[in-house]
């Protein structure tokens, strides 16, 4: 590691959080652990490791590229894509023993001549109210199981579907699609007289509802120490520690006068004689311009961001001389100053998911 900027990711932290929301399900309940997207920023192989440490049995990802990176770095446990997988590349779930989430008869039907290594397990998903994918009518899922049930190589395993609301406190659209879930799922039962596991729950619903969860959870952002709104966090159900810090350093400081610009389009202008520090992180990183004006952490005191943040630096307003090497905090805790990804999120009038997953694979994970 040449640059000083790299984000740290608390393992224990993740271990915690993980143990938090396991005591909110009974024992027949179980937690299915959301790696999507490099483990919203945080790496997909680590904390994969650590939630199956803990016990939980079954993983979710987005992508069959991300399923097969788990499988090679030694991840076994069964694994769940809920994007949609082409058919054409069925046979690459398959073989390593993927999940994957289908809602549509033609998709059955475009896989029947297809030869697979072994059966190809499936989650199939109800369409109860979110509007982004699922089987919408009775009359789909039938056609669709009865697809199922006439290719040997196929086989249903699961049913799922998503809130689109559980992040509100009691929220009425949340009551519809459960309800709607459990219509869907009766009809199921009455043409597919296998066992499946259902699972519904996201990180809100998981924690306001942990007694309407089905056999698995799927526990994602909460995971990761965020709570999904302000609304979930002041329930205190869970006490979730962020895993997640950033940090930097000082590059160069130097002593402007009044009058002095800085950055590009010349748009910030000292006001009087002040000290500016640059920092080695920009938006190349993932630290976008639009955190201009938003504070770091030195020496546990906040500085602002001053002028445009550039490609592959910023520079701060610092209340005085500092050394070349000073740490930087962007995210995380530094003496009794501390700033979270809640923080940074609402200064870009955004959700705190986005903030891990905005930082960019150039900023090096280091885990401890």
């Amino acid at each position: 590691m040449y640059r000083r900027t790299k984000a740290v990711i608390n393992l224990q932290s993740i271990g915690h959080n993980i143990r938090q929301l396991q005591s909110l399900l009974d024992d027949e309940n179980h937690v299915m652990g959301v790696v999507k997207a490099d483990g919203y920023g945080h790496g997909s192989v680590e904390v994969a490791n650590v939630l199956l440490n803990a016990g939980v049995d079954f993983l979710m990802v987005a992508l069959l590229e991300e399923a097969i990176h788990l499988r090679k770095h030694g991840i076994v446990a069964p694994i769940l894509v809920v994007g949609r997988v082409h058919p054409e590349d069925a046979h690459v779930a398959a073989s390593h023993h993927i999940t994957i989430n289908v809602y549509e008869h033609a998709w059955i039907e475009a896989v029947k001549e297809l030869q697979f290594e072994s059966p190809l397990h499936i989650h199939v998903e109800f369409e109860t109210g979110m509007n982004r994918t699922g089987i919408c009518t009775e009359e789909e899922l039938r056609k669709i199981v009865s697809a199922i049930h006439k290719n040997p190589q196929l086989k249903l395993t699961g049913a799922f579907t998503h809130f689109a609301t559980a992040d509100d406190i009691d929220s009425a659209h949340f009551h519809a699609q459960y309800e709607n879930y459990e219509k869907m799922l009766h009809i199921l039962a009455s043409i597919h007289d296998e066992p499946i596991m259902t699972h519904v729950g996201n990180s809100a619903a998981g924690i306001q509802y942990p007694e309407k969860m089905k056999q698995y959870t799927r526990f994602g952002v909460s995971l990761y120490g965020l709570y999904p709104s302000a609304e979930i966090r002041q329930l205190n159900n869970v006490t979730l520690e962020q895993a997640y810090s950033l940090y930097s350093e000082l590059i160069q400081v130097k002593k402007i006068k009044a009058g002095d610009f800085v950055g590009y389009g010349a748009n910030f202008v000292a006001e009087t004689d002040m000290w500016i520090g640059t920092i080695p992180i920009g938006y190349a990183d993932g630290w976008t311009r639009k955190l201009q004006g938003f504070e770091v952490l030195i020496a546990g005191k906040r500085m602002p961001i001053v002028g445009r943040i550039c490609m592959d630096s910023m520079m701060v307003r610092l209340d005085g001389p500092y050394e070349v090497g000073e740490q930087v905090t962007l995210l995380g805790g530094e003496d009794d100053a501390f700033i979270d990804m809640d923080e940074a999120a609402n200064y870009l009038e955004t959700i705190n998911y986005e903030i891990p997953c905005m930082i960019t694979s150039r900023v090096p994970r280091q885990y401890c």
